[in-house]
């Protein structure tokens, strides 16, 4: 079952760089009406968090810039950057850096426990595999975000 998730990481982030490829960097900064962020935002977003639940997860250290976490953290938003942020070629590159490290992963890596439970409103994950899947499904949740906007500024 784990190396399904690994699998799953791999599918999951090839669709997200194929979509992202296909995107302009013009539509990247448009924000459609009803959405809190924009397609830039939403990658850039997808790529901490993911580097964030490895670094959870497997205690791999960071691998992406200290300043991608006040562009892209949680609460966040477009809005308030101070600072450029990445251009598309950049967040493309980081996607699949992290694609790269994905098939570093072994299912063994899956079942350890974590250090501390890792709490998120009234959820707990215990287990690497635990984090990680719904590292996932975090993910995807953001790449139907990003099919969403597509259409709307269509």
């Amino acid at each position: 079952m784990t190396q399904s998730i690994i699998h799953t990481s791999q599918v999951l982030r090839q669709v997200v760089i194929g979509q992202v490829q296909g995107i302009s960097e013009a539509q990247f900064d448009v924000q459609p009406a009803g959405f809190n962020n924009t397609i830039r935002w939403n990658v850039g977003h997808m790529i901490y968090w993911l580097d964030k639940y490895s670094t959870l997860s497997f205690g791999s250290p960071s691998a992406i810039p200290e300043h991608y976490e006040t562009l892209f953290g949680s609460g966040t938003k477009p809005s308030d950057w101070t600072a450029t942020p990445p251009s598309k070629d950049e967040l493309l590159q980081w996607l699949t850096t992290q694609l790269s490290r994905l098939a570093e992963l072994t299912p063994e890596m899956l079942d350890n426990a974590l250090e501390t439970p890792f709490v998120l409103g009234p959820f707990q994950f215990d287990t690497s595999g635990e984090l990680f899947n719904f590292a996932l499904i975090h993910e995807a949740i953001h790449l139907g975000t990003i099919s969403s906007q597509l259409k709307a500024i269509q």
